[in-house]
């Protein structure tokens, strides 16, 4: 008979964070950036308004506070005026990350960039410039990792400056032990795909290593919908914005450019994770891809480039996290229950950190306990390749 899931009292296996986030040290590239550049890296800018990321120059400045909200009450949400005094060091130390992680009951966590999360182009687009802002990232945050003993399990982000400098940070990232990377474009630079793309995805799938995409990132310019409420948050189109962006209107174009791309017959074992976008929306959108492919794909060329129907590939080649994701849970058997996983988004505003137990016995409760082992511990640790965190509470308990 199969056991349900009443509460986190039951769970005797390491819960591991499928989606985290790091903010960078305010110092990070400018105590590291050579003379000609340091001028342009980011840097922390305090003004009348709390402390704000500055990037090449003052090209674009983006306050932290909502990055770094944890442990603030919804009450004092504000889109600026903190300052990194003001926030949790978990954020950037090591060891205070630990701490926060076991005061939420989590064991390990897969984290990605603050300052970078829209993706490399945020440094600039001169590449002397951007190769040095995500190397000194992509070896900071790997460093990190290593200081909370296999903790936290960084992805390295991807420079959009080319196809050899992507394929590059690739290899150093395989070599160094990334279990993970961050893409924001396509590997030419770009969203629109190259033949010469074919050699990243080629060493993406030999290495068995996830290529992440996170919403924010990879999102195509497009001035009809852009939020015209300037800074100003009272206005609704930040609330319409921000609702969809969590719905995973974002994430759909991608998802379905890449379903029909044929990149997948090529790359028939290539990894590649949705990040923060829910999983609610998949189902509705593999039906109307599947209907949409039976229909045109002679006319379009579809049938010589793709043999499998588009959810088929997506339940094979695709993995997705979820935080407070209600509908997707109940339409879980419709997706592949050993592809989704759950996650926290510390330390940004929609965490609930400390209380992430609270969630899990909200959203798992009443489902068969074996699904929610895989959402919560097996579908990461198989993902990322986790063999050093063991199956059990009781080893960890020995490991002390």
């Amino acid at each position: 008979m199969t056991r349900i899931f009443s509460g986190v009292q039951e769970i005797d296996y390491p819960i591991i964070d499928s989606d985290a986030h790091v903010n960078e040290p305010p110092d990070l590239w400018e105590a590291n950036a050579p003379a000609r550049l340091k001028g342009r890296v980011p840097k922390v800018v305090r003004g009348d308004n709390g402390d704000s990321w500055s990037y090449n120059e003052g090209a674009s400045v983006e306050p932290v506070s909502l990055y770094a909200a944890a442990g603030r009450n919804w009450l004092e949400y504000d889109q600026e005026g903190k300052t990194y005094d003001e926030l949790r060091r978990g954020s950037w130390e090591p060891k205070a990350r630990v701490q926060d992680m076991d005061i939420d009951g989590i064991y390990a966590a897969v984290v990605y960039p603050g300052v970078t999360l829209r993706g490399a182009k945020t440094y600039g687009d001169e590449p002397e410039l951007q190769r040095f802002c995500v190397r000194t990232y992509n070896e900071w945050v790997l460093d990190f990792g290593k200081q909370t003993g296999g903790r936290v399990i960084p992805q390295a982000v991807i420079p959009t400056t080319g196809v050899d400098d992507a394929l590059a940070e690739l290899t150093w990232a395989i070599d160094s032990g990334h279990r993970g990377v961050v893409i924001s474009r396509m590997p030419n630079g770009d969203f629109d795909a190259q033949p010469d793309d074919d050699r990243f995805w080629a060493a993406a799938q030999e290495a068995g290593l996830p290529v992440g995409i996170h919403i924010g990132s990879f999102v195509r310019p497009n001035p009809n919908r852009e939020w015209t409420g300037g800074t100003d948050v009272t206005k609704p189109a930040f609330l319409a914005l921000a609702a969809e962006k969590v719905a995973g209107t974002e994430t759909i174009p991608v998802c379905t450019e890449f379903l029909f791309s044929g990149l997948f017959e090529k790359f028939p074992r290539l990894k590649v994770l949705l990040v923060e976008a829910g999983i609610g929306w998949i189902p509705g959108v593999l039906e109307q891809c599947d209907d949409i492919f039976l229909r045109y794909r002679w006319f379009t060329g579809a049938v010589d480039r793709m043999q499998r129907m588009p959810s088929e590939t997506f339940h094979r080649n695709f993995y997705s996290t979820f935080l407070k994701d209600k509908v997707g849970l109940d339409l879980r058997h419709h997706l592949n229950i050993n592809n989704i996983m759950w996650s926290t988004d510390y330390p940004h505003s929609v965490t609930d950190w400390p209380n992430s137990r609270i969630n899990i016995e909200r959203f798992f409760r009443g489902l068969p306990a074996d699904e929610v082992k895989k959402m919560l511990h097996t579908n990461a640790k198989d993902l990322y390749r986790l063999d050093h965190i063991p199956g059990t509470v009781a080893e960890l308990d020995v490991a002390v």
